[in-house]
């Protein structure tokens, strides 16, 4: 049997998900993940996971990772000392960014912290137009001063963004090729290499972070890489943050694309979810221990933006606010908030309860964990609130020490306060719930969509404890806990495809453009496609590549992305300005079919499809076996303490509804299901909770 093995490394536990290519089949193992070196928790993990369910390392046909090593690097500003070579003039781009601020009005804000140290930020006598032609020679006899320093100064790695050289790369292609020859320990990234765009500052960023975290990713995937081919498994492919899997090789090219990997992986694997439960429209929702995480996903597709920002006002954003390092690649179009199991609440110094942002993580922890954490945390007011086993979790594997859980609220939260321990504890379950109900508007309400035409999907190990309060603060009516929904973003990196986005800029305007020319910009992405895809061993026949291009009218600053046809002629051409004029009307209400339209990028995106998965969890026949193994006071809302059956999810018999209040555990996750609402059992094991009557929120 051929098994499919994904890893997600979270800020608590490090998640394997394994799937049985023939049966559908799925299994799950969970480890504290280690944040001192994370490769030493996916070992373990995998280690338990091929035990556990008797897989033959030869037997393993994809392995793929989600990596959090380069947000992490880019969030602890802990990477690599990078030296940045710029055009004469124009050393400073980092810190003078765009003329867009996060704030305009405020004389007082703190700058964003600029990744590259202002001594090693060096500048060569070259200059190319806006045409692309070459305006000032490159300065020959500068390089070898310049390698000098960068030698002196000792910089783990070089990144080099001339001014326009998207539109011709000849000098810096040079540059580069004089660095690497005369410092070949050291990775050299051109920014006509990793983004040939326009925009220089998006640019010049991009290729400064690869530059900031590619030593330290490759490094961390080296030592992986060797530590799984010594077990006899195939390399491993690491998740985009678009949504794609892509060889390490890839990755250390363009080290940008592996950053938000893992979020990136739950909405895959929630798409694919919902394929298979004939659910096209739903709100994915991810709380972990540390983030959760929401994304919206219409008609099956999954969203996606062409750029972002990474650290700054929390710790990524899709808006581009200007307090952050942005990366312009192709990411999942999600809302992220630091709210999860391990996220500490505190009082505020106006006596304000808080929560997060700080998170316990996996080292202390949870106090409940009783790994030395003293700080209460969102988890151990869900076990004071009865939600969680007060013995253990995942399966028994996890004492608990309830008493400490219930002591840390009491010194903390409650006493200073002046209330019950019991409300204590639900007012930290209110705090982070309005929290994540915020992040679900951003990516539905406030994008135009009703929410309550969408179905909710929850996964994460604390997702199914909240998933109904959030339902019924946006009016959803079901909601959907999928199999092994603790380690669920683990499924989605092995119900993935291979895929890597290519762009480059094509700057021209629409009605003097050659069909000829357009097509020949397009042949040239293709073969660095091919070559990608070639290198996968997968059939042609299941290749696809789709083409795009970014238009705007002339004097616009933002562009629109349109689909566009294999081939080029001039009907192609009026077909592509037809629909660019409605795509226009239809996001901003509005179009001028007179203006002329100006041609920005060229984009492709290349994947290569693995056969599809049908996700399946072991389901109970009725034979007689209960579900119910306790019953234990549970606080809901508006209703308080409430005597709860506790079920076994492996337990629970297909099309047997489970009336709420009710509690159903599994070795991952635990499911909340409150009064007035019904939770019901799939044949493949998902489950569908159900607003009773009219009024779900009572």
């Amino acid at each position: 049997m051929n098994w499919r093995v994904g890893v997600d490394i979270g800020g608590t536990f490090t998640d394997v998900a394994v799937v049985n290519e023939s049966s559908g089949t799925i299994g799950v193992a969970k480890v504290s993940s280690t944040p001192g070196d994370f490769g030493l928790a996916v070992v373990e993990a995998l280690e338990q996971a091929l035990t556990k369910y008797g897989i033959e390392a030869d037997n393993v046909t994809l392995l793929a990772h989600a990596t959090t090593v380069v947000t992490n690097a880019i969030l602890e500003e802990k990477g690599a000392k990078v030296g940045l070579i710029s055009t004469r003039g124009f050393r400073d781009i980092l810190e003078l960014r765009r003329s867009a601020r996060a704030d305009l009005y405020d004389l007082f804000q703190d700058p964003p912290s600029v990744l590259v140290q202002r001594r090693n930020r060096l500048e060569i006598t070259e200059r190319v137009g806006s045409d692309g032609t070459v305006v000032t020679p490159i300065n020959k006899g500068e390089i070898e001063q310049l390698i000098v320093k960068l030698r002196e100064s000792k910089v783990e790695a070089v990144a080099v963004s001339l001014l326009f050289s998207f539109l011709n790369d000849e000098h810096e292609a040079f540059l580069g090729e004089q660095i690497r020859k005369a410092l070949p320990e050291i990775p050299v990234f051109l920014s006509s290499e990793v983004l040939p765009e326009i925009r220089e500052f998006e640019r010049t960023s991009t290729t400064a972070i690869c530059a900031y975290v590619g030593p330290i990713l490759s490094s961390y995937l080296a030592r992986l890489k060797d530590a799984i081919i010594a077990k006899g498994l195939p390399s491993p492919y690491v998740m985009g943050s678009g949504g794609g899997l892509f060889e390490i090789e890839e990755s250390l090219r363009m080290p940008a694309m592996a950053a938000e990997s893992g979020p990136a992986a739950g909405v895959i694997a929630a798409a694919l979810a919902g394929r298979q439960i004939g659910q096209n429209n739903l709100l994915s929702f991810d709380m972990g221990g540390t983030t959760a995480k929401a994304s919206l996903i219409k008609d099956g597709v999954v969203e996606t933006t062409p750029e972002y920002e990474v650290g700054g006002e929390g710790s990524s954003s899709r808006w581009l606010n200007g307090t952050g390092h942005p990366i312009r690649v192709p990411v999942i179009d999600l809302a992220e908030v630091s709210a999860g199991g391990g996220s500490i609440a505190w009082i505020d110094p106006a006596g304000s309860l808080r929560v997060g942002p700080n998170s316990a993580g996996a080292n202390p922890g949870p106090v409940c964990y009783g790994q030395g954490g003293t700080e209460p945390t969102v988890t151990d007011a869900n076990l004071v609130l009865g939600r969680l086993d007060s013995q253990s979790l995942l399966g028994g594997d996890l004492p608990i020490d309830f008493g400490r859980a219930k002591n840390a609220i009491k010194e903390k939260i409650a006493n200073p306060l002046g209330i019950s321990i019991e409300q204590a504890a639900a007012s930290i379950i209110q705090v982070v719930d309005n929290a994540m109900a915020e992040a679900l508007r951003i990516v539905s309400v406030e994008r135009g969509h009703d929410a309550r035409e969408f179905s909710l999907i929850c996964f994460g190990g604390a997702g199914p404890l909240h998933a109904i309060a959030l339902a019924k603060e946006l009016g959803v009516q079901e909601v959907v806990v999928p199999p092994i929904p603790g380690a669920f973003s683990a499924l989605g990196l092995i119900g993935s495809d291979i895929s890597r986005d290519y762009g480059r800029t094509f700057f021209t305007i629409l009605d003097e453009t050659k069909p000829t020319d357009l097509e020949a910009g397009f042949i040239n992405l293709e073969e660095d496609a091919r070559d990608m895809l070639l290198r996968t061993g997968i059939s042609e026949k299941e290749w696809a590549l789709d083409r795009s291009i970014d238009l705007r009218y002339i004097r616009q600053a933002y562009e629109l992305n349109v689909n566009v046809v294999d081939k080029f002629d001039g009907a192609a051409l009026n077909d592509l300005a037809a629909r660019f004029h409605e795509k226009h009307a239809l996001t901003y209400g509005h179009a001028n079919r007179a203006e002329r339209i100006q041609i920005v990028t060229l984009r492709l995106s290349a994947r290569a499809r693995l056969p599809g998965l049908q996700l399946r969890q072991k389901v109970m026949n009725d034979d007689g076996v209960e579900s119910i193994k306790s019953t234990r006071e549970v606080w809901f809302d508006k209703v308080g303490n409430t005597p709860t059956t506790v079920h076994e999810r492996d337990l629970l018999i297909a099309q047997e509804g489970v009336p709420g209040p009710a509690i159903i555990e599994s070795l991952d996750s635990t499911i909340v299901v409150p009064p007035n609402w019904t939770a019901l059992m799939d044949g493949n094991g998902f489950i569908l909770i159900t607003a009773k009557g009219e009024s779900p929120d009572e």
